[in-house]
């Protein structure tokens, strides 16, 4: 058994498993897993076609779970053996005999749709990365980790609602590690308190910026220009996976448009922090969310209620 499975980023929203092994309650343990994080984007939304909701939800608490190996404090000094042991479970699963809640309810998933197992294996790839590289000299190598710890989400995602063209799986790959670096510029400073740098080393050097900048929070002119120069990279990034949203249908499309939008909204909040990323996390309020939704929904040409709009214009005005 998974020791402490569960514990969030706040003890207080540590969640409890449930008294059965039976799917319905392990898909709701998986549910509670995901929702018990904080994204800069949607998962498992009600945009999403509801009888892919659950599935998505699976995958996503496996991935959750391998994270919070890798990073949260509870797990200092047996990352490793963790994710071994996920790793496991995750092969119990592939042969029919999951023993933990996650995976029960994963195995159904991977059943219904055929999910091939090097997804998740990827995954776990890049999780233990993450437990033995501290620093990377070039973006190429930063994408490296990226198609490990990012991409195979975005391939899950697509399989879970019928997609399996290789080059809807190219944009979701270019989507999926645009979220990816547009969160890891966001949480510089929390990354940094864990021994890690993501910023590419030929970046800072380019804009003369140090690891001392980032551990005395300094805001300076150089800062703001690396800033500017990561966000429109990124940008670039998001922009190359801006297609699938277009060609996807409605099962995902708005969950897709709000996933671009929200990650286009960080950026926007981190180039607007600019010089003072190192002592100021950006982050999505009400505001932001309203303005993702209302942004993705324009995008797809879908309505809302008029009382829905209504209190949406609200929060975006506050």
């Amino acid at each position: 058994m998974i020791h402490r499975l569960g514990v969030a980023r706040s003890p207080a929203l540590a969640v409890p498993l449930p008294p059965t092994l039976e799917p319905t309650a392990c898909y709701r343990y998986c549910e509670a897993l995901v929702r018990a994080r904080h994204h800069n984007y949607p998962v498992g939304s009600m945009f999403a076609r509801s009888a892919l909701r659950k599935h998505i939800f699976a995958a996503f608490a496996f991935a959750r779970v391998a994270d919070d190996f890798a990073d949260e404090a509870a797990y200092e000094g047996r990352r490793a053996r963790e994710l071994d042991r996920w790793e496991e479970q995750l092969h119990l699963a592939y042969r029919g005999t999951a023993e933990h809640p996650v995976f029960v309810a994963l195995a159904d998933t991977v059943d219904k749709f055929a999910l091939p197992i090097t997804e998740f294996t990827e995954l776990l790839g890049g999780f233990r990365t993450d437990l033995e590289r501290r620093r990377y000299a070039t973006f190429d190598e930063l994408r490296s980790y990226t198609r490990q710890a990012a991409e195979p989400v975005g391939r899950l995602l697509l399989y879970i609602g019928g997609y399996r063209a290789a080059e809807l799986h190219a944009y979701a790959e270019d989507l999926s590690s645009a979220l990816a670096v547009a969160r890891l510029i966001q949480d510089v400073p929390a990354d940094w308190h864990r021994g890690r740098v993501y910023l590419p080393a030929e970046d800072l050097r380019h804009f003369g910026v140090n690891e001392r900048d980032i551990a005395e929070r300094r805001a300076t002119p150089a800062v703001g220009h690396l800033v500017r120069y990561e966000v429109a990279r990124t940008r670039a990034l998001f922009q190359r996976a801006r297609p699938l949203v277009d060609i996807v249908g409605p099962d995902l499309a708005v969950e897709l448009a709000l996933t671009w939008h929200g990650g286009m909204r960080i950026l926007e909040k981190i180039d607007a922090v600019g010089a003072n990323l190192f002592a100021e996390r950006p982050s999505l309020g009400r505001a932001d969310k309203a303005l993702v939704l209302a942004r993705a929904l324009a995008w797809r040409g879908e309505t809302l209620p008029p009382r829905t709009l209504h209190l949406l214009g609200r929060i975006i005005d506050r």
